[in-house]
């Protein structure tokens, strides 16, 4: 319980310490927002604070802070001091940054800010990621709260592969609509009560495990290298505990949801609430649900091998919470979670998609040219997923890898606009660099023979692939500095304002695909 404590303290510590500093070195001030200076209806709407809030917190806490955490923990007592540490110096800083600098620069996505920051070569890259990132979210993020709709908890023992369809295509229906109309008709008057509902039912688990948690395994300091080897299938903390854990400590998915809120707020004064502070919101949530995952596997350790997220989620919910209406609830709050990512994560590809092409979105039939073919790509993702047996454990592998690499890709811009601007990179460059270690350390190491349900990696021996990952983090640190130091002496070059870059020649930079269309 202490270990599980002092986690909570460093999370809430550091949004008053640490949050305050990253907000310091930024600098928010009056200027107009995306907002107020180029409204266009859909996307860039004035909405109210609390409002955006909600948003963001239910943008970005997906399924990874309950099903990723109840995974994770599996790696024993160090997921409570190594969530809330990533948490504060990596997750919240790189959800600030994507905030705030897509505000500065009208609300666009990192794939656009890419091609202004990184250049048109990184761009491509970071935009073929993100939208393979993106497709994989609203896949992921359909299967799984189809799956808890799904369980006896919700529908007794009427569990069936029909009933799994049938809420396939609910949940599919509703993101479509979500992704084509404007914001404040369905996320902006829905989503303040899913964020309500969110908030009880992570209250209703906490405290169904509170008297538990004298149970829970202990940090240890008198063997510090005894934490390292916990996890019941021999899986190294380096890399799989960050790529299992993605959402309570780093996720690149955050950095397609931001944009999303930067377009909504009207002052830059509220940043550090909405983007770091929630961040730190979902931490808590990832702690709670690592308590309870901890709580069952010492109930049930059969469960530690075998059990599918869902399955542990729904026997730890029935089991803290044995009063039905309240478990329900818990339940549908889960449900609400994933669902609430999977439909932005859909609008962000429909946005990002139309910036880099320059088709503006107050078109109905623009829309529709965009948004019918993402979805029937991610339907037959979803329909092969769930044919294949490993289809699942597959298509998450795919999820959590790429969806750290888009965090880098993120850490990346905010990482040259710092430099560019002569403020303090390394707050950006350090998470970035540990990151980009992560994931290529990860794709370089696993492989079907070494981890199940793995993606195709080159499966190298293990210390070869972290030291060939710790060279690409430093040659990509390299380039970091290289590309913002050099923007920073371009003459007329405001990393602040998109207008001023849309000119070719002296910043060698391309103009932003929609200078001639509508904001």
């Amino acid at each position: 319980m202490i270990t599980f404590l002092i986690g909570i303290a460093i999370l809430v510590g550091g949004y008053f310490t640490y949050g305050k500093f990253v907000e310091s070195v930024f600098g928010p001030d009056d200027r107009k927002t995306p907002a107020l200076e180029n409204p266009d209806g859909v996307d860039r709407v004035p909405m109210a604070h609390w409002k955006n809030v909600l948003i963001q917190l239910l943008n970005i806490a997906g399924i990874g802070p309950v099903i990723g955490v109840i995974l994770g923990i599996k790696f024993g007592a160090i997921v409570f001091i190594l969530l809330p540490i990533g948490n504060v110096l990596g997750g919240a800083v790189h959800d600030y940054f994507s905030g705030m600098i897509s505000m500065r620069n009208n609300g666009y996505n990192v794939p656009a800010l890419s091609r202004k920051f990184l250049g048109k070569g990184p761009a491509k890259v970071v935009m073929t990621l993100i939208a393979v990132a993106l497709i994989l979210v609203g896949a992921v993020f359909t299967n799984t709260p189809a799956a808890l709709i799904n369980t006896p908890i919700l529908v007794g023992s009427h569990v069936s592969p029909t009933l799994f369809w049938v809420a396939v295509a609910c949940i599919f229906a509703y993101y479509f609509a979500s992704t084509f109309f404007p914001i404040d008709k369905i996320i902006g008057r829905i989503y303040p009560i899913f964020g309500a509902l969110l908030i009880v039912a992570s209250l209703a688990i906490f405290i169904g495990i509170v008297p538990n948690l004298n149970v829970l395994d202990e940090f240890c300091f008198s063997d510090i290298m005894s934490n390292f080897h916990k996890h019941p299938a021999g899986q190294p903390i380096i890399p799989m505990l960050f790529v299992t854990i993605a959402c309570g400590i780093i996720s690149g998915f955050h950095s397609t949801q931001s944009p999303l809120v930067a377009r909504t707020e009207v002052t830059e004064r509220t940043g550090r609430q909405t983007f770091y502070g929630m961040m730190i919101i979902e931490g808590l949530i990832g702690m709670v649900w690592a308590a309870g995952g901890m709580f069952i596997y010492h109930q049930m350790p059969e469960l530690l091998t075998g059990a599918s997220g869902v399955k542990v989620l729904s026997i730890l919910v029935s089991t803290v919470i044995p009063w039905a209406p309240i478990s329900i609830l818990v339940v549908v709050g889960v449900i609400v979670l994933a669902i609430t990512s999977g439909d932005t994560s859909l609008r962000s590809l429909r946005l990002t998609i139309a910036e880099l092409t320059g088709m503006e979105q107050t078109s109905v039939k623009n829309r529709l040219i965009l948004t019918v073919p993402m979805f029937a790509i991610c339907a037959a993702i979803i329909f092969w997923s769930n044919l294949n047996p490993e289809g699942f454990n597959i298509l998450w592998n795919y999820f959590s890898w790429s969806n750290q690499l888009m965090a880098v890709c993120s850490l990346c811009v905010a990482t040259v606009y710092l430099r560019s601007k002569n403020k303090n990179f390394w707050i950006a460059l350090i998470p970035c660099m540990f990151m980009t270690f992560i994931t290529s350390d990860y794709i370089l190491w696993v492989s079907p023979d070494n981890l199940k349900g793995a993606p195709l990696g080159f499966g190298l021996n293990y210390n070869t692939a972290i030291l060939l990952a710790i060279i690409c983090a430093g040659v990509l640190g390299f380039f970091l500095i290289k590309r913002g130091k050099a923007l920073s002496k371009l003459q007329g070059y405001n990393a602040d304002h998109w207008d001023e870059n849309r000119t070719q020649g002296k910043n060698n930079l391309e103009p932003h695909p929609l200078s001639t269309t509508r904001p």
